[in-house]
């Protein structure tokens, strides 16, 4: 029985030998490089031409060539990108951005709402987080009939000034997703912006310095004078310091948008402290239609987290974006083009009240009524 064995054990090994030898002999061709991986695009005397990050993206720069907002000294010099390691074809990060732009992703007609996110992507003024915090939400606002703009604003890193050219930026981005409604077929009335971490700071100014913009921006030889810069709607997602960190007295326009917050709390507590700070002001304010969370379980995107949509470990926090669409929703932006959402009515009424007044350059101390009949009473 033990010769048995043993002669067993002696063929099978004879057998593995063999095998690996044929295996080795009819080893499949090395596989072929991955196809459509996005490259910026060429230099030449001309303006830089942003290259769409995805498959039939339509890209329309912010600023006409001979803009004097733009530094022509460095208009030409392309974009810069960095690509995830494990995933082929898939834009981590942006830099180098002397021509900024938007990235326009259409939803077909039978779905479409009308409504468009403007996104401003994070990475601390030194970098554009643009896939986990841009393209990834292309394919997820489509289902809901949401159009997806992802914009690619100037940065720190290139010496420009966050919270001039970069807001600036953004203010134009809003005035050109509205110029151009029409042609997308968006609704002119549902255009809002999402900013997550340094991208909130742009958000935030964008939801309180829209008449400012519009009345520097109003020569005549501005193609978009008449267009207004006032969102929609705001998103502040895990967000950098808003304009009330460095003056908590900053007035707060009677139309300031409604504003959804996100954050991860004691794992991302400066952060978390940011976002609080805006909603109170907004809350104390008496603007229509605030929501908040600030969830337990959370940090900051870099420091044992991921941003954006990913589900962060199976935690609450990851299914944030399911809140923003409940609120969302609930504002009446998923309806169909042209009926008037909720957010809307309620920030009319919000409108017709007395002015802030002018010990504190707020509403505090007023009862602003919704449109529904209730109120929204400041502390």
């Amino acid at each position: 029985m033990c010769l048995r064995r043993k002669l067993i054990g002696l063929t099978m090994a004879v057998s593995m030998v063999t095998a690996r030898t044929i295996l080795a002999q009819i080893a499949p061709a090395p596989l072929p490089p991955p196809l459509g991986v996005p490259a910026p695009g060429p230099t030449n005397d001309a303006p830089y031409a942003p290259q769409p990050i995805l498959q039939g993206g339509i890209v329309v720069p912010l600023y006409p060539p001979d803009s004097p907002k733009l530094n022509h000294e460095r208009i030409r010099e392309a974009e810069k990108y960095s690509l995830t390691k494990d995933v082929p074809g898939r834009i981590a990060n942006v830099v180098n951005v002397h021509n900024p732009s938007i990235e326009v992703h259409l939803v077909d007609g039978s779905l479409n709402t009308g409504a468009a996110v403007i996104l401003a992507p994070g990475g601390g003024h030194n970098t554009l987080v643009i896939g986990s915090e841009g393209g990834d939400f292309v394919p997820f606002f489509y289902n809901y009939g949401v159009n997806t703009v992802i914009l690619r604003y100037r940065l720190r890193h290139d010496s420009y000034n966050p919270q001039v050219d970069a807001v600036n930026d953004a203010f134009q981005a809003i005035r050109l997703v509205r110029a151009h409604a029409k042609d997308w077929h968006l609704d002119p009335d549902k255009i809002g912006i999402m900013g997550f971490s340094a991208g909130a700071e742009l958000a935030t100014p964008a939801a309180l310095f829209f008449k400012k913009f519009e009345h520097e921006n109003g020569g005549a030889d501005d193609p978009l004078a008449e267009v207004s810069a006032r969102p929609d709607f705001v998103g502040v997602i895990y967000p950098g310091p808003s304009p009330f960190t460095r003056d908590p007295d900053i007035p707060i326009p009677n139309n300031a948008p409604p504003s959804f917050i996100t954050c991860g709390g004691s794992g991302d507590r400066g952060h978390a402290i940011w976002a609080d700070a805006y909603f109170a002001a907004m809350l104390q304010a008496g603007v229509p239609n605030l929501e908040m969370h600030i969830y337990g379980n959370g940090h900051h995107p870099g420091s044992g987290s991921t941003g954006g949509l990913t589900d962060r470990s199976d935690t609450p926090y990851g299914t944030w974006q399911f809140r923003f669409i409940d609120w969302f929703r609930d504002l009446g932006f998923l309806q169909k083009p042209g009926v008037e959402t909720k957010a809307a009515a309620d920030i009319a009424v919000y409108e017709s009240q007395p002015p802030p007044r002018a010990s504190d350059g707020r509403r505090g101390g007023t009862n602003a009524p919704t449109a529904n009949g209730g109120t929204a009473k400041s502390p």
